[in-house]
């Protein structure tokens, strides 16, 4: 498994490309509408036990995008770098894994893999998220579940 790509990394694309458009191409395949707006940068932290019993803790920066009626509106990255700039002071995001919420049906959120320059267009490629079992050593013993196996 790679490095998650962090918040200070995509700041330094976008400064590097500051007149490039910035478009999201989903793991599918697909795009979200290059006019979507980012209308919120947060920083996520979510503190959970898991079926094991052990308290975790997950951080990241989240960037939610929104399609408006506007179909003209187009983000450039030099604008998206400055809005990352003021959050990241705030919310302190810059070693955070980013990650893109976009609504479609439902709302999901994609972990970004990579971004890249391709033409006039900073890519911005989508990963899947996916759920696990973090306790399987636990939860999933050899030999099977039973009583003072510690099963879930």
């Amino acid at each position: 498994m790679s490095a998650p790509f962090t918040t200070a990394v995509f700041r330094e694309l976008l400064d590097a490309h500051a007149t490039a458009r910035v478009v999201f191409q989903l793991p599918d395949g697909g795009w979200i509408p290059a006019h979507a707006h980012v209308t919120e940068v947060g920083r996520i932290d979510y503190t959970f036990l898991d079926c094991g019993g052990t308290s975790r803790k997950s951080s990241a920066c989240r960037l939610q995008t929104w399609v408006a009626e506007d179909i003209d509106h187009r983000l450039p990255a030099g604008k998206l770098s400055s809005i990352l700039r003021r959050a990241s002071e705030a919310l302190d995001l810059e070693a955070l894994p980013l990650e893109v919420e976009y609504e479609d049906g439902l709302v999901a959120q994609f972990p970004v893999e990579i971004a890249g320059l391709s033409g006039d267009d900073l890519v911005v490629s989508l990963g899947w998220r996916h759920t696990d079992c973090l306790a399987k050593d636990v939860c999933l013993p050899q030999a099977g579940c039973g009583e003072g196996t510690g099963c879930c």
